[in-house]
């Protein structure tokens, strides 16, 4: 059976009309979301710490900046807009105090909850909105007049419309314009992380990789290797975006199309499949959110190294030399060595 879609008939923005939202924190998606409710609107503030170099930045942009547990305290839906690992301390410290029946929580992912970071009451609402995009596309496409497709999820209906604040607060982002889809917590976290760890981050980054590494010690020029195995990944990508895996195929060539039905299997084989099972159970189990949090706890030790190695890798090097050549490529300033990166 399908799922259902909601667009933008199906929900109400005067749901929103007659209360206070607080989105905490300001980074990728936490932007996104209070901009464009502003947009299409909704009364937003900014619930940020003591200090938060992000004040400035909203406040020029237009926003009131209360401290977090004051726009708690002042709102009726508060949105969670800060990294997974942080959620529990600030919950605990200036959310959970100030939280009184009836309220909504919003998570944009349900990691903190699913996994049981945070101890929520039951007199209040727990909902999920969650565009299947990063914060610089949901504002991006919202400006465009288009939307990425979100997900909604009702952990708690205290108040009996919890599903119309999910979905406003959705229509309010764009995501009814592209498709609305509703989930539960525990899905949506696992296929996020699972589709993370094994496809769009993790598994592409480490095949992209590996291709480079062989090219380059067969005694290939490094700058051939960036195009064959990075560069060109995002016309395929366009290409399966578009028009799906078969359309991808339709529009190479004869010659590719028979290395990439009857290769890609031998590369992506069973004990793959398997080794993704394997994670898939890692991730169900908990085992690696209790990793994550860890890892947090400790001060991203092993983390910070990785990220370390990883930006010393060959391939960057040539792809930032390849890349600057390219003036039409959108530049993105990145800073590491936080927990979340920043778009320009």
């Amino acid at each position: 059976m399908s799922a259902k879609i909601y667009r933008d008939e199906d929900a109400d923005l005067g749901v929103l009309s007659n209360k206070k939202c607080a989105v905490i924190g300001f980074g990728s998606q936490g932007h996104a979301h209070a901009l464009n409710l502003k947009e299409s609107g909704v009364e937003v503030v900014i619930g940020l710490y003591e200090g938060s170099k992000s004040k400035a930045v909203a406040e020029e942009l237009g926003f009131e900046v209360q401290e977090t547990g004051e726009s708690v305290k002042n709102a009726d839906v508060i949105m969670i807009a800060v990294p997974d690992t942080k959620i529990a301390e600030i919950y605990t410290s200036a959310i959970e105090p100030n939280l009184a029946e009836g309220k909504t929580l919003l998570f944009s992912h349900g990691f903190a909850v699913h996994y049981e970071t945070v101890k929520l009451p039951e007199n209040i609402n727990v909902i999920m909105v969650a565009p299947k995009g990063p914060g610089h596309i949901v504002r991006r496409q919202y400006t465009e007049g288009k939307g990425v497709p979100s997900l909604i999820a009702i952990h708690q209906d205290f108040t009996g419309d919890a599903r119309d604040i999910a979905l406003a607060w959705a229509k309010g982002i764009g995501g009814t314009r592209g498709g609305v889809f509703e989930t539960n917590f525990k899905e949506e976290t696992v296929t996020d992380l699972f589709g993370e760890q094994v496809v769009l981050c993790g598994g592409a980054s480490a095949l992209v990789k590996a291709g480079f590494e062989v090219l380059v010690e067969a005694g290939y020029q490094p700058e051939m290797a960036y195009f064959e195995c990075l560069h060109e990944l995002k016309l395929i990508v366009d290409l399966m975006n578009e028009s799906g895996i078969a359309g991808m195929r339709f529009s190479i060539s004869e010659t590719a199309e028979w290395g990439d039905v009857s290769v890609g299997p031998k590369i992506i084989d069973a004990s793959v499949k398997e080794r993704m099972r394997d994670q898939l159970k890692v991730i169900e189990s908990g085992e690696f959110a209790r990793e994550w949090i860890k890892e947090y706890e400790d001060g991203y030790p092993r983390f910070n190294k990785i990220r370390e190695e990883e930006a010393a890798h060959p391939i960057e090097e040539v792809g930032a030399r390849l890349r600057s050549l390219m003036p039409w490529i959108k530049k993105r300033e990145v800073k590491t060595g936080g927990a979340q990166a920043s778009y320009s």
